[in-house]
């Protein structure tokens, strides 16, 4: 995939890994994987899974290079070799040995005003390691301070804000040690959690990890609602974390980075979404980066639905300058031809329009496996998953771009009933947009089962995402720019693809 230079973050760029060290580096001895649940085993030499999904095909040798590797840690370069390919394809994770000794890392925290939030924090941090604290010019910066001195933590001002990114970028030049943990003000870290993120950072190419970010709420629907879908928490799964995958990014409300991979730091004109660019950055550099739910931390969330959504407003006007900086890796949703096929055919209420698509995919699909040795029985499975989520993502796409249209076909009386009678008219078109509107939101429910009645919630998930919209628009008209707005169609239509053949 072509990357777009990457942008400095301060007054330089990162440091870049050379691509012959960072594609052909082994796990290092000792790190273990653990597969993904969606990992199958389509016969002895063939693996399905991944983000993006895909199929790998081994080598004799590359099978009897997995059993080793099943069965016990990394102990050879072969092994190391198989084992950075599953990972790096999100076949699965790895495993690093157990950290013999507390990491040496600074933390680093951006704070304005908050301190009592701040005095938490530094509470729940323990003194296990120095702190560096960014005042990012505070109204009472007095306060700020007595926090600091009680906590025996550093303490540096600035006389002006200039947001959460430069403030962080001011603590990192001045960190000395080889790790450096980000943290914000409102966020309370479980004990440990530097030292379970840090074994990590026996691999080194990984250049950040990040925690688990779990909310921290109240009792009414505000809280039920973000208890469940958490701006920041990117759930309970492990991950490798990469643009267009599963999981694109993680946040620096808590995040640990290797010193040397962080460069300069955080974009200073960049006043949201700052920290996915800095991931972006460090991947197009070449490091790992790594979502570890094992190790969590608390972020204090508001309790009124005016903050939560202006919040996911200024969310959504970061996709514009992110879709500038990185171009190409900010689509609101990516569409593989034959299932999106099936759903305008759904849409449009022209079911042999639907079947057909669905039997062309399913056909070409069963061609490419053929060649792989794999029965058709394993196809129409991934075909109709695929389905799924295109529906998913197009009502979700919906939600957020075009709200008030979808509305207003269900508003619309209509003139007269269709041909096929009710579904083929108004009825038909106002049952259409309903599901298409409530999927997303049923399926998050579903997962999820939150504390709040499935219509709360499919109210709340709708204003959630149109509120992300509307910042995307008005991000995109202050950057005059179309693209975060617009699905696209992957180059690839069906939900395989064949990997390489892997020698280990």
């Amino acid at each position: 995939m072509a990357h777009h230079r990457p942008r400095a973050g301060g007054d330089g760029t990162l440091t870049a890994l050379p691509n012959a060290v960072s594609e052909a580096a082994p796990l290092p001895a000792g790190f273990g994987i653990a597969f993904d649940p969606g990992t199958r085993f389509v016969g002895p030499d063939v693996l399905f899974g991944g983000s993006p999904r895909r199929l790998l095909r081994l080598t004799a040798a590359g099978a009897r290079t997995l059993d080793a590797l099943r069965q016990r840690p990394v102990g050879s370069p072969e092994e190391g070799r198989l084992a950075r390919r599953l990972t790096d394809t999100g076949l699965a994770y790895p495993r690093p040995p157990a950290a013999r000794q507390p990491a040496d890392a600074t933390v680093v925290i951006p704070v304005r005003d908050r301190a009592a939030g701040l005095d938490r924090c530094l509470a729940a941090l323990g003194g296990r390691c120095p702190v560096i604290v960014v005042d990012d010019g505070s109204r009472d910066p007095a306060a700020v301070a007595r926090v600091c001195a009680r906590h025996g933590a550093r303490l540096r001002r600035r006389p002006s804000s200039g947001g959460a990114g430069q403030a962080r970028n001011d603590g990192l030049a001045l960190a000395a040690t080889p790790l450096v943990a980000f943290i914000d003000s409102d966020c309370a870290a479980d004990p440990g959690w530097i030292t379970q993120l840090a074994a990590h950072f026996a691999d080194p190419l990984v250049g950040a990890v990040a925690p688990r970010v779990r909310p921290v709420t109240g009792l009414n629907v505000v809280g039920r609602y973000l208890d469940a879908r958490g701006p920041l928490d990117m759930g309970g799964s492990e991950a490798q974390v990469a643009p267009l995958t599963r999981l694109a990014f993680v946040p620096t409300a808590a995040l640990l980075v290797r010193r040397a991979a962080a460069g300069a730091g955080f974009d200073p004109d960049l006043r949201f979404g700052e920290d996915v660019d800095l991931i972006w950055r460090m991947i197009a550099a070449g490091w790992r980066v790594r979502y570890d739910p094992a190790a969590e931390v608390r972020h204090a969330e508001p309790g009124r639905w005016r903050p939560v959504l202006a919040r996911r407003f200024r969310y959504g006007r970061s996709a514009a300058p992110l879709a500038r900086r990185h171009p190409g890796l900010v689509p609101p949703l990516v569409l593989q031809a034959w299932p999106a096929t099936v759903v305008a055919g759904l849409l449009a209420r022209r079911p042999v329009i639907a079947l057909g698509a669905y039997a062309a995919g399913t056909g070409q699909l069963a061609r490419l496996l053929r060649g792989w040795g794999i029965p058709a029985r394993d196809v129409p499975g991934p075909m109709a998953a695929a389905v799924l989520h295109t529906w998913l993502g197009v009502g979700r796409w919906s939600a957020q771009y075009a709200l008030p249209a979808v509305a207003a076909g269900l508003a619309w009386p209509g003139r007269r009933p269709g041909r096929n009678g009710g579904l083929g008219g108004p009825a038909g078109r106002r049952l259409t947009l309903a599901a298409l509107l409530a999927g997303a939101p049923a399926a998050a429910w579903l997962r999820d089962r939150p504390q709040l009645d499935p219509v709360r919630f499919t109210l709340a998930y709708l204003a959630d995402e149109a509120a992300y919209g509307a910042g995307v628009y008005r991000g995109a008209l202050a950057e005059r720019l179309a693209d975060p707005l617009l699905p696209r169609l992957a180059r690839r239509p069906r939900p395989w693809h064949p990997g390489r053949r892997v020698l280990p």
